[in-house]
């Protein structure tokens, strides 16, 4: 079972096993790991659940689609090169280890 690597706002890290198949949001919110809002419930329509995906980690992520790249172009906090939709990244055993950073405010 892969693990997500979640650095939280005060700087902790969380450490939640993930199902193979299921989204990085999706794991976040069963973990109960906060600064996660995911309003929407993850069908790309509401961006908070924004995340900062470690630069290790990008190249193994497909790049984000239109809708998740307008999305990202209003997010609460500042957009980045790693920035991320976690609903739109699905868990696969290649991201065992993937370390995603919450950001200081989704709304």
């Amino acid at each position: 079972m892969p693990t997500i690597h979640y650095i939280l706002k005060d700087g902790t890290t969380r450490e939640v096993d993930a199902k193979v198949g299921a989204s990085v949001m999706e794991t976040a919110i069963r973990g109960n790991v906060r600064g996660i809002e995911a309003e929407c419930g993850g069908c790309c329509s509401c961006a908070t659940c924004h995340v900062y995906v470690d630069d290790a980690f990008l190249e193994l992520l497909p790049p984000p689609d239109d809708m998740e790249s307008a999305l990202l172009d209003a997010v609460a906090s500042e957009r980045r090169p790693g920035s991320r939709l976690s609903c739109q990244l699905s868990v696969s055993a290649a991201l065992d280890g993937l370390t995603v950073r919450v950001p200081d405010t989704q709304v």
